[in-house]
């Protein structure tokens, strides 16, 4: 696959309302927003302000006084984060694809591959308008796709042959039904037979025992959360192979966003190993 990855044309004077379920980048966003205008940033996001428009700001407001979610928010991106660098420093050549990116900016602000996002027209659109892709120093392709049609396997396909390949699945699959959620770990491993999968996982005791208030300001966006006693049942009965688990609340509490001693947590199962950032080897 070439190096010069271009953008897909889009319409951008098409003023289509966003999705529920795209609302809700503007949330993940804020945080690294307010992160990044911190004393002491945990990612260091400076280009997160440039989503945030009027409504993006009015959305995230909302959510400010999620502070436990916030920091398990932003731990999530850091933990991905650290994850891609090491990864982007074994292999130059790698390719990322983001399935649901949002408003990533990891392009802009990671050092290396190749990069591909995918999400709603709407996001697509709103982000090549706010930050282009011809500004990124690493190759980047947006793709636009309607995920309710199940058009991902043809977008996909073109770079079927590329090796190596990560595919990152964040602040996804809480939104998706199981029948969803299996039908893209399938659609992934048939696309990259080889690839690594990185995604966050929740279980339903974690979703109904710490997440319950972030759960009804994300209804309040008309989007819904889900989860399963043992999410990471469903990829490894697609065939992946788990790497490696890391501790969503462990490291908040690392970072200092979330003020809990660590020594707590060994006692706190459900907290400690509900919610947590997998890797998988198809």
């Amino acid at each position: 696959m070439s190096c010069e990855l271009a953008c897909e044309p889009l319409d951008l004077a098409a003023e289509s309302p966003m999705k529920p379920i795209s609302n809700t980048a503007f949330y993940c966003c804020g945080v690294r927003m307010q992160d990044a205008q911190s004393a002491y940033p945990v990612c260091g996001d400076t280009f997160a302000k440039v989503f945030m428009d009027e409504r993006g700001l009015q959305i995230f407001e909302s959510f400010k006084a999620e502070k436990k979610a916030n920091a398990s928010n932003l731990a999530r991106a850091r933990i991905i984060d650290d994850h891609l660098r090491r990864a982007l420093a074994a292999h130059p050549d790698l390719l990322v694809v983001t399935v649901g990116a949002g408003f990533d900016t990891r392009p802009f602000r990671l050092p290396g591959g190749s990069w591909l996002e995918l999400d709603e027209p709407q996001i697509i659109a709103y982000k090549n308008q706010r930050l282009p892709v011809a500004d990124s120093p690493n190759p980047l392709q947006r793709i636009a796709i309607d995920f309710s049609t199940g058009a991902l396997a043809e977008k996909l396909a073109p770079y079927a042959r590329h090796r190596p390949v990560i595919c990152v699945v964040e602040g996804v699959l809480l939104y998706l039904d199981p029948p969803a959620r299996q039908h893209l770990a399938y659609t992934l491993r048939s696309a990259f037979p080889a690839h690594t999968l990185i995604c966050d996982l929740m279980t339903k005791k974690f979703l109904h025992s710490y997440a319950r208030s972030v759960r009804r300001r994300i209804a309040d966006l008309g989007a819904s959360l889900t989860a399963a006693d043992r999410p990471d049942q469903l990829f490894t009965a697609a065939g992946y192979r788990m790497q490696q688990v890391t501790s969503i609340s462990r490291s908040a509490a690392a970072f200092g966003l979330l003020k809990v001693p660590l020594w707590m947590l060994r006692f706190m199962r459900t907290l400690s190993s509900g919610y947590a950032i997998y890797l998988f080897k198809a």
